[in-house]
């Protein structure tokens, strides 16, 4: 019977030779007190300890975050620094716990402790004031770390999760109002924080129309329009979502965005543009539905227009754990979806016929990395 499996070779490459040699030093227990000792090699040893047991404490650290987001110690903390007793008074929790959450908030970055029991925000806390939808999903994450706590089950698909309940795209309910708006008003933050990085990285005016599919509550197309008067506008997504698009974008008086229902899996998309966004919307479906949406904006451009698509990548430099293993888990545990690399959505890409595809520098690639494709 033939193997399913490729053939190995009896003879290691060097390379698989020398990561078998290295990973049996490395995990041995004398080589490992030598290199804590050594003057040579503690600092690297001390390293990369530490960053083993931030593995294993990383749900303890987001907890934390949890509470002082729950808290709203950030804001308490806005106008300036406060003694401990006048934190506790504040947040409503006992002294002995007020300086746990304190000095655990201080030791994450969060707040800088200062002399007299007196805190501040440092850095990391101001910029959770700086971004409010930050908060958003710290909050929203508690699902997520639900549906994680058997990740082995989860990995043999052997769960129902909170996540895929939340979209309810992912669980085939794409016409459920109630709640489409919860996860329309969270998208809505996302688009936000994102938004200004896509306008900064390619320049929109070259262009006469836009359509945003998938676009949400419209904070992209808002965005677009505050920048570019001039821009003719129209935003594509489920009927549901698209009612919501109406109202937001009326309260804010853009009248001028033509909002359409549909979906692009059954619904022809609305010509006019001569530039497509895709906006965080191919990592939230599986490759045959990413390519459905691909297709619908091939199909809604004329030959030569353009499609902009703006997606966390998992080949981000810098950012790889992110998009692997961030991503990874958390569109698992939606039930839809998956991280791509620049080349696997490169191969999407032409597959749905586009070509002269390019990578455009952005802000803030983490969040989002931004490529620009053509219709042939």
């Amino acid at each position: 019977m033939s193997s399913v499996f490729p053939p190995v070779s009896s003879v290691a490459p060097w390379r698989d030779r020398w990561i078998n040699w290295r990973n049996r030093l490395v995990a041995n227990p004398r080589f490992q007190r030598w290199a804590a000792a050594s003057p040579l090699t503690r600092v690297v040893a001390r390293r990369r300890a530490k960053a083993l047991f931030d593995l294993c404490a990383g749900f303890v650290y987001s907890q934390i975050l949890l509470a002082c987001v729950r808290l709203k110690l950030f804001e308490t903390l806005a106008a300036g620094p406060l003694h401990q007793a006048q934190l506790a008074a504040r947040l409503g929790l006992s002294p002995d716990a007020t300086q746990r959450l304190l000095r655990a908030a201080a030791a994450l970055k969060l707040l800088r402790a200062l002399p007299g029991d007196r805190y501040a925000l440092d850095d990391l806390g101001a910029s959770m004031l700086a971004n409010a939808s930050v908060g958003a999903f710290v909050e929203h994450h508690a699902l997520l770390y639900d549906d994680l706590r058997d990740p082995v089950a989860l990995l043999r698909g052997e769960m129902h999760t909170r996540l895929s309940q939340f979209w309810p795209y992912a669980a085939g309910r794409e016409g459920d109002a109630a709640a489409c708006g919860a996860y329309s008003e969270l998208m809505a933050r996302s688009q936000q924080l994102i938004a200004e990085d896509v306008l900064d990285a390619y320049a929109f005016d070259r262009h006469k129309g836009l359509l945003d599919i998938g676009g949400g509550e419209g904070a992209f197309v808002a965005a677009v329009a505050a920048r570019h008067p001039a821009l003719r506008l129209q935003l594509f997504d489920l009927p549901p979502v698209a009612e919501r698009a109406r109202r937001a974008l009326a309260a804010q008086g853009l009248t001028r965005v033509d909002v359409h229902g549909g979906s692009f899996l059954d619904t022809p998309p609305p010509g006019g543009a001569d530039i497509v966004t895709l906006i965080r919307v191919l990592h939230d479906h599986d490759d045959a539905t990413a390519l459905a949406a691909l297709r619908a904006a091939h199909m809604a451009l004329p030959p030569g227009g353009a499609l902009l698509v703006a997606e966390p990548m998992a080949d981000t430099p810098g950012a790889e754990a992110i998009g692997d293993a961030y991503f990874g888990f958390y569109l698992l545990a939606m039930g839809s979806g998956r991280a791509r690399r620049r080349d696997e959505l490169t191969q999407l890409l032409q597959t749905a016929g586009f070509a002269g595809i390019q990578h455009l520098p952005s802000t803030r690639p983490i969040f989002s990395s931004v490529l620009i494709a053509r219709r042939v």
